[in-house]
């Protein structure tokens, strides 16, 4: 397990954006098979509160990061910081009702979880979305500040990875909170599975043409699409010089295939307004074949950011703007 940050102010992380469109998946596979069972899936709310060791690490937080967002609380006995950090930490996570699931760890039991996150000191608190970690804070935050960072963590779950969280119900038993799915292999899995190796590697070609054999067989896979454009992004940008990009997008705002190249960066680099910005400003200012390729380049540009990313939901009108 490699724990990796995810910003919450926007950036684009590759990674957690195909971990997203598999945690919707997940979480929807989940809500589905409970309505067939004719179960609700509820939990008591002393389950909203869990102790979490290594052995259990991947079962208790990754794979129920596909349901809800879990937080993470990085405690020791001796700790006196965090003697008044984690009853408010356990009352939070009752009084949000299943919108987050809080965690414990007891760092001198599992110090190989400690230094795996990075921690330097505690109390400390990071929290695990759809596989992916991030830091929230450290040490003896206020309240105000805690509620704060909980209402952002809250919001790019559901808003980015589609997780609506836990069903509470006070009278369901202790000790019930039931776990995530596995997800079935499907038919395209290994060349799925080709295609990220090579991803991984560093083999960008062999990723876009792993991913474009799924498509052959499979045109609506939504995995294939998301990985391929992923790639070929990549593919775009490998080897470019980011000065000389941005200085001819800078010295020549007419020319559609510099606002283009900049864009590719403004994505990869995490500035996601400013790479929509660009391209429908330059879709203002263009006709014809040329106003074609930027805006078939913006809709490359949000497939890879997901399509229910608020981001691209507000660019989508506005580019609607431009164009009519």
């Amino acid at each position: 397990m490699q724990p990796r940050n995810m910003s919450m102010s926007g950036v684009v992380d590759l990674a957690a954006v195909k971990a997203a469109q598999e945690a919707k998946a997940k979480a929807e596979q989940a809500r589905a098979q409970s309505a067939r069972e004719g179960g609700t899936g509820a939990i008591s709310p002393a389950d909203l509160v869990i102790d979490v060791d290594e052995a259990g690490f991947e079962r208790d937080v990754l794979q129920r990061s596909a349901e809800v967002p879990v937080v993470i609380d990085f405690w020791a006995e001796w700790c006196e910081p965090c003697k008044q950090l984690s009853p408010v930490l356990e009352r939070l996570a009752v009084e949000y009702n299943g919108r987050f699931l809080l965690a414990k760890v007891d760092v001198d039991a599992n110090q190989m979880l400690m230094q795996q996150f990075g921690i330097q000191g505690i109390p400390a608190v990071f929290a695990v979305v759809a596989g992916q970690a991030l830091p929230l804070f450290q040490g003896a935050a206020g309240e105000a500040q805690i509620r704060q960072t909980l209402d952002q963590l809250v919001q790019v779950g559901e808003q980015r990875f589609g997780l609506t969280g836990l069903t509470v119900d006070p009278e369901a038993e202790p000790g019930g909170a039931p776990a995530a799915p596995e997800r079935p292999a499907g038919p395209h899995d290994g060349l799925l599975e080709a295609a990220v190796q090579a991803l991984d590697s560093g083999d960008l070609s062999g990723a876009v043409q792993a991913y474009k054999n799924v498509l052959n067989e499979d045109p609506g896979n939504e995995e294939a699409k998301l990985g391929l454009a992923q790639a070929d992004l990549l593919q775009r940008v490998q080897g470019v010089d980011p000065q000389q990009v941005r200085r001819d997008a800078a010295d020549k705002p007419a020319d559609v295939q510099a606002q283009i190249a900049a864009a590719d960066l403004d994505l990869v680099g995490g500035h996601v307004e400013d790479a929509f910005g660009r391209l429908i400003e330059t879709v203002q200012r263009t006709v014809g074949d040329d106003r074609d390729t930027v805006r078939m380049r913006l809709l490359e540009l949000f497939e890879v950011v997901g399509p229910d990313d608020p981001r691209v939901i507000a660019a989508r009108r506005a580019l609607a703007r431009a164009l009519f």
